[in-house]
């Protein structure tokens, strides 16, 4: 039995909400039923991702949704839930386990959910970063950015080459809360964060939800729904724990398998879409996917545009740094919009023809690292 993904569906972002994780868990749920015409009680798998959600996990939330599953997976992995979610619903289904996993990641956001979830994120914030004032990721890929840039002599015009190009693609994706043109000198000349990351360099929370269908071809088939093949997928936790400095992901162990098991090349590949929480790690990204030599980033930037109509295309929906990071969901935007790529059914400009994909993840920064890596290659069915 041959697993797809099919049905993406966004529930719109917004800076602050008064609605919990489990409001958005329920709307984006809802969706995924209309858009597919299944009853509630077809969903017989579940496959969440949420920061919010406490005091629940993803046992709770069964109840909260009204839904009786013989399938349940929680996944508190971040930037990397998409591609996890994936791979598991998938085996969920190719194993008989279940016959539709409905993949979710919704968190909310108001004025003090990002400090509360900050200074409760792990042990490691807790006793390391936490109690010096240093809490949240600007700090840690603040110093990741000037590394990078003093060992590969990147400039921070190759980090605005990426922010610049994912604005302009978020200029027609509707969910995006970033749709006002974004020049490289208003990069540049932005606002200090933390040196050498500046406004635009980072992401902003909000509020929303991503998800998507994973079910047999088959089933999507006799339910006449749009779906894209699963051609590879991979995951690593904790890839190489003794660098003293994180300039190098899972992806570098596992790329090669990951395009031989897919029957593709990189020149095969269509379009990019990586996590993008900071610019630095989308070139991490594509330096370990192979799409060039590691410390070849600056240049590969500098040789490619990364927007729609260019060569290149790189996070088709202006990615979190133009969109918005909805907490967990974050790792989900590049699935759904990858689907929505491939099935011609983008919600904003589209890649011209676009036939193959990688969506890329990244998650869980522990003090001075990311812990999960993760990558999937997706093809549009024959």
């Amino acid at each position: 039995m041959r697993a797809v993904v099919t049905t993406p569906v966004t529930v719109a972002y917004s800076r602050f909400s008064s609605h919990a994780a489990h409001w958005f868990a329920a709307r984006a749920l809802a969706e995924l039923l209309e858009k597919s015409r299944l009853e509630k009680k077809a969903i017989d798998g579940l496959c969440f991702a949420s920061f919010t959600l406490s005091p629940d996990t993803a046992v709770g939330l069964t109840q909260h949704l009204d839904v009786s599953l013989r399938w349940l997976d929680h996944i508190p992995m971040g930037g990397a839930a998409g591609i996890v979610a994936l791979r598991r619903a998938r085996r969920a289904i190719e194993a008989g386990d279940a016959e539709v996993v409905a993949c979710i990641a919704a968190d909310t956001n108001d004025a003090g959910t990002f400090n509360a979830t900050l200074g409760s994120f792990s042990q490691f914030t807790q006793d390391a970063v936490w109690p010096y004032g240093a809490g949240g990721p600007n700090a840690s890929f603040a110093f990741l950015t000037d590394y990078y840039m003093r060992e590969y002599g990147a400039r921070r015009e190759d980090f605005g080459k990426l922010c610049v190009s994912q604005r302009g693609n978020a200029l027609s994706y509707p969910h995006a809360l970033f749709r006002k043109p974004l020049t490289l000198d208003e990069y540049l000349n932005a606002r200090l964060i933390a040196e050498p990351l500046r406004l635009f360099d980072c992401v902003m929370p909000c509020a929303g939800a991503e998800a998507f269908l994973v079910m047999s071809e088959a089933r999507a088939r006799d339910l006449g729904l749009s779906a894209v093949s699963i051609l590879s997928t991979c995951e690593r936790h904790n890839s190489f724990p003794d660098d003293p400095i994180q300039m190098r992901g899972g992806w570098a162990l596992d790329r090669d398998e990951l395009f031989s098991r897919a029957g593709v090349t990189h020149a095969d590949i269509d379009f990019l879409q990586t996590y993008d929480d900071y610019p630095v790690i989308s070139l991490l990204q594509m330096e370990d996917l192979g799409f060039c030599g590691k410390g070849e980033g600056p240049q590969f930037a500098r040789d490619h545009t990364f927007t729609l109509d260019g060569n290149f295309p790189h996070n088709t929906s202006g990615g979190q740094l133009s969109g918005g990071q909805a907490g967990a969901a974050g790792g989900f935007l590049g699935m759904t919009d990858a689907v929505r790529q491939l099935t011609g059914t983008a919600l904003g400009a589209s890649v011209a023809g676009a036939r193959v994909g990688v969506v890329s993840g990244f998650g869980m920064i522990n003090y001075d690292r990311g812990l999960c890596c993760g990558a999937a290659i997706l093809a549009r069915e024959a």
